[in-house]
């Protein structure tokens, strides 16, 4: 079967560098919306390095009817049969497709926080993503494009792009950020609506290079987790649990979201209220990937967009821990190019982005024309 040269470079790209398969390794396909040829892609390059691929594929419409009268009892079963096989693998490779970001929707928030708490939370934090040689991504589709308001066409050259990005050199030119994180300690982010002051000092930086994510393309830590203080106010959608909330505005005071506002606002509070430390930060990063320039919708895009930061409330990453733990991890999105009204970082008072762009020298390589 003839597949797509496109779908070939990234299939070996996820094998050979992302999860670094090695003969004998047992390697976990999860698949969900997607064509089989990408499957078929990975199934080939992982016999060629001598792995064994365990597939499975899924359906989000399939999902929501599951979720939308799932029990704790039900989540905990699933949950155990789920761990068992995980706790065989190497290597985790999950893929995520639809025609629809919005499939989720109507699934009730207290069932979804059900699935998230006794499910996702035990199976993918505590096992996939500390057990496993892992990587996760979207597959590009009709849906996808029309969400990014861009034609197939056109929004399939660009996740390719972004996809195929030579990860191994945007990892060499991280590394001086990484040094100059590891060395700070106040953070200070500003932009419209936006001022807000926290710690890293003591925590690491961790550079996202297509090991774990694709596309890829951040630095990240975490905040000391009673440092921050301010407001926040994204300006960057976020489609979380079937909801697409819009004008998120978040409120600190000594690490805790004291006042949160969105479009949503009683779902966006109820969401912050699935445990205590969802209403704590657990993660703080920067966005560098050159090809990503506007949101698409999808995460996975739209916290690598060059110039941007992401600042996530609840779990905290083992790398670049703050202590924060809860069933909770959302990324959210500001922006500070130009074009979405600008802003500033500082660490210890030093200017060190300004409107999307690195002004340390040492810095400049991570700028847009400089992965490209």
């Amino acid at each position: 079967m003839q597949i797509d040269s496109r779908l070939s470079k990234l299939a070996k790209n996820l094998v050979n560098y992302s999860c670094a398969v090695k003969s004998g390794d047992k390697v976990l396909i999860e698949a969900s919306d997607v064509d089989y040829q990408f499957v078929v892609a990975l199934v080939r390059e992982i016999y060629a390095t001598g792995g064994k691929p365990f597939t499975e594929l899924s359906s989000n419409r399939i999902k929501k009817s599951v979720l939308e009268n799932i029990s704790a009892e039900l989540a905990d079963d699933m949950a155990r049969y789920a761990s068992t096989r995980m706790k065989e693998m190497n290597c985790y490779i999950g893929i995520r497709g639809g025609e629809n970001s919005l499939e989720l929707s109507g699934v009730p928030s207290d069932r979804l926080t059900v699935y998230s708490k006794h499910f996702s939370h035990p199976v993918h934090h505590e096992l996939r993503v500390k057990k496993t040689r892992w990587v996760v991504l979207r597959y590009p589709t009709q849906g996808m494009s029309q969400q990014a308001n861009m034609s197939t066409e056109s929004f399939e050259d660009f996740y390719f792009d972004v996809c195929n990005l030579n990860y191994g050199k945007m990892d060499k030119a991280m590394d001086a950020l990484s040094v100059l994180m590891d060395k700070t300690d106040k953070v200070r982010i500003t932009a419209k609506d936006t001022d807000i002051t926290f710690s890293i000092k003591g925590i690491p930086a961790v550079k996202c290079s297509g090991r774990h994510n694709i596309p890829d393309g951040e630095i990240y830590t975490a905040p000391v987790k009673n440092s921050v203080n301010g407001t926040i106010a994204y300006n960057t959608s976020s489609i979380h649990n079937g909801r697409k909330y819009e004008n998120v505005k978040l409120t600190f005071k000594d690490g805790r979201i004291i006042d949160a506002s969105a479009n949503f606002t009683k779902e966006l509070n109820a969401e912050l209220d699935t445990d205590e430390g969802a209403r704590y930060v657990g993660e703080f990063a920067i966005g560098v990937n050159p090809h990503i320039t506007q949101p698409t919708g999808d995460i996975l895009f739209d916290e690598k967009i060059s110039g941007s930061i992401h600042f996530t409330p609840g779990a905290c990453y083992d790398e670049a821990s703050n202590g924060n733990v809860s069933a909770v991890h959302w990324d959210l999105v500001l922006m500070q190019t130009p074009e979405s009204g600008g802003g500033k970082i500082y660490f210890d008072d030093t200017l060190i982005r300004k409107d999307g762009l690195f002004v340390l020298p040492e810095l400049k390589c991570l700028n847009p024309e400089n992965l490209k």
